[in-house]
């Protein structure tokens, strides 16, 4: 297979991009550097083409190598054909190529390989060819064989039968048709193992849909349904398309003495052999292809949120609520650096509203909070009462914002927490990550495991190893495009820089601890392990704010720095011009990219991003995103009524809709149905997490703690 041409053609890109993007990942080049650093030589391929073009590569040649090893399995069975050859050489799926291989695949024993040892193939053979004009039962008395174990003619029919079975099973054919056929004509069905026990499983108690028209979060809600034991769940096939199909194919001539033991055979080869694989084989593929959409989805859902806006500038109160054991506190400087911490007791079974109202008073004071951060876990709602209450009272400004909790915990408990806050316990850690959740989202986001950060469906349900390779690359793609300050990145963000690993990420932290901080991207040379091609990848991407070298604070990779000089001599600038940001007007003062790019010896798309960084050095490109909804007044389920029009956040977007967060403790969903009036494919089409929407509320259960929303707000 040419797999340049093959995966250009999937991708619709030309094949010099992908020859220049496969040699460039072979070389031990990442993504980030690749989309950033070379895109003369990719064409500017972005991040997301390089990672799907990087998986293909790696499918496309596993199958390759797995041809090889097929090939040599044939042929020392001395069973290699041209035509086998040319079959195998063609197929571009696993499945396809394990279809081929059945036949000659090393078999356990079974029914058939047993009548072999019998001696009945060449009986297996007469019947196939079905030329017999004597009655068949004459022939079969010919195997009767007492000390080959055949005492009878109906075992040696029987035996027969089994032998032609397996054979019908292992034409590759055959099985890429049957499995055509039901895909597109079977129907999953799932029913209830007890109809009377309640469940969130009840719209699948008696479930029937065809395959073809499966949504991916259907599948992957009666799997789990399946996995916990409330539903049975079935792929009902086009049976009697099929068995007229394999009866087409092998009853090729009108026998009397055969028809029948050979229409008995096809059934059997298709209800004992056939079907159950089949069956397996769509439903597995049913669920890898819900799987990777929903990976898709997490991984768009990962993406917005960590690209939430920071909030710079304030001290900010995080806190942590809880009941019994009281509400964690902790203050953070405008840094990130926890000042102080302390727990009140305001929600039950204490109630000490008053008493925990001074405490908060002091701090305010103390600190000059300006923002107040509240966990959105068990206690949220209490809490967020009291500090609207409290906000009342207040002479100076604060405002508070709910944020999600998820991870927090895991985070808290966990040996980075301890490492990072040694005289901590884990509410005191959980509420300064609440905290610097606010000040920096990508920074205190990447210390957690991405799986569980919740922003995705059936998560835990999925392929563990995919979907963390996945959610990976999306944080990697994340941190590079924000770009990391050297001098004040934590371990677990540097990690995700490209071409550093965690001994690397470790190592240079040890390194600015012993040494002092970094002046420039150069001395990143002088930590140990860290080699030329390390640098190469991570440089660009690494920041010094106020270093030797200006360009260290930009996005402007040390491999271009002579280009970058060049250019602002020739335009009359200086380097001081662009630490104090005097270079505002750059891309005016260029008329003609190539030929200015060809004299500096760079491309030209690599001078349009230097230019870009002059102008806005060390720009943050989460700048763009919609900032978070500051509150000051708590609304209640109760207080909600059906046309109310409000304003929120969406929390989380997943096949069917929107969770969208709009100040009560309940998120409420926006169905797909509400979201557009024009038709969507998906709810990623229109919203994303961290959006800011006007919504209207459709109806209200406080029962069920459930609120329909809309975003059709005309009518």
């Amino acid at each position: 297979m040419d797999i340049i041409a093959k995966i250009s053609e999937e991708l619709g890109i030309k094949r010099h991009q992908t020859e220049a993007a496969v040699k460039l990942i072979d070389e031990g080049n990442t993504i980030p550097f690749i989309a950033r650093y070379r895109k003369e030589a990719t064409g500017a391929l972005n991040d997301e083409v390089l990672r799907n073009l990087s998986e293909r590569l790696t499918y496309l040649r596993g199958l390759e190598e797995r041809k090889e090893t097929v090939f040599a399995s044939i042929e020392e069975q001395g069973k290699l054909t041209d035509e086998l050859k040319a079959q195998i050489l063609s197929a571009e799926t696993m499945v396809l190529l394990e279809d081929l291989y059945r036949p000659y695949k090393p078999k356990r024993r079974t029914r058939a390989t047993i009548a072999k040892e019998k001696g009945l193939e060449p009986l297996a053979g007469v019947i196939t060819l079905q030329m017999i004009k004597t009655p068949l039962i004459e022939e079969e008395a010919k195997y009767v064989d007492a000390e080959k174990g055949v005492t009878t003619a109906e075992e040696a029919i029987a035996g027969a039968s089994d032998i032609i079975a397996e054979s019908i099973s292992d034409e590759a054919d055959y099985r890429t048709h049957i499995r055509d056929l039901t895909v597109k004509k079977g129907r999953m069905t799932s029913t209830a193992k007890d109809p009377e026990t309640e469940s969130v499983y009840e719209m699948y108690y008696d479930f029937d849909e065809p395959v073809a028209k499966l949504a991916g979060h259907r599948i992957l809600a009666v799997n789990r349904g399946e996995k916990e034991k409330f539903l049975t769940v079935k792929i009902e096939a086009p049976q009697e398309d099929i068995l007229r199909y394999l009866e087409k194919k092998v009853i090729v001539r009108d026998n009397p003495q055969t028809n029948e033991v050979l229409r008995d055979v096809v059934r059997d080869a298709y209800d004992r052999l056939i079907a159950p694989a089949i069956e397996r084989e769509i439903r597995s593929n049913l669920t890898e292809r819900a799987e990777d959409g929903a990976i898709r989805v997490f991984g768009k859902n990962l993406e917005q949120l960590l690209m939430q806006p920071p909030i710079a500038g304030q001290v900010v109160l995080g806190w942590d609520p809880a009941f019994r054991t009281g509400c964690k506190l902790a203050v953070v400087d405008p840094t990130g650096k926890v000042l102080d911490t302390t727990v009140i007791y305001p929600t039950a079974p204490q109630n000490k509203v008053a008493e925990a109202k001074a405490v908060l008073k002091k701090l305010i004071a103390k600190y000059h909070i300006t923002l107040i951060s509240l966990g959105n876990g068990t206690a949220s709602r209490e809490s967020e009462q009291i500090i609207v209450d409290l906000l009342k009272e207040l002479p100076v400004k604060v405002q508070y914002i709910i944020v999600n909790e998820a991870g927090a915990s895991v985070y808290s408990a966990s040996k980075l927490a301890t490492e990072e806050f040694p005289n901590f316990d884990v509410g005191q850690r959980s509420a300064a990550s609440m905290a610097r959740r606010l000040q920096d989202p990508l920074a205190e986001l990447v210390k957690i495991d991405p799986k569980s950060i919740g922003v995705g469906q059936y998560q835990h349900d999925m392929n563990q190893k995919k979907l963390g390779e996945a959610l990976g690359g999306v944080v990697e793609d994340c941190v590079n495009k924000v770009g990391v300050d050297l001098n004040t990145a934590s371990a677990s963000l540097l990690e995700y820089v490209s071409g550093i690993s965690k001994t690397l990420a470790k190592n240079i932290v040890t390194y600015r601890e012993e040494n002092g901080r970094f002046v420039s991207r150069a001395g990143l040379l002088k930590v140990p392990k860290l080699g030329p091609k390390a640098y190469e990848q991570c440089a660009g991407f690494l920041r010094i704010g106020d270093g030797k070298n200006p360009l260290d604070a930009t996005g402007v990779h040390p491999e271009s720095y002579d280009a970058t000089k060049k250019l602002l001599k020739r335009l009359d600038y200086t380097l001081s011009d662009v630490k104090e940001r005097k270079v505002e007007g750059i891309s005016k003062k260029i008329h003609d990219y190539k030929k200015l790019s060809e004299e500096l010896g760079v491309g030209e798309m690599t001078l349009q991003d230097i230019v870009k960084e002059l102008e806005k050095p060390a720009r943050d490109p989460r700048e763009d995103m919609p900032k978070p909804i500051l509150r000051s007044d708590v609304l209640e389920i109760k207080d909600l009524t059906p046309g109310m029009i409000l304003k929120g956040t969406v929390r989380n977007v997943i096949d069917f809709g929107a969770f969208v967060d709009i100040g009560v403790h309940q998120d409420g969903l926006v169905h797909i149905s509400q979201m557009s009036d024009k038709f969507i494919k998906h709810p990623l089409e229109v919203v994303s997490v961290g959006d800011i929407v006007e919504v209207k509320v459709l109806s209200v259960d406080p029962k069920k703690q459930r609120i329909q929303l809309t975003m059709k707000l005309n009518g």
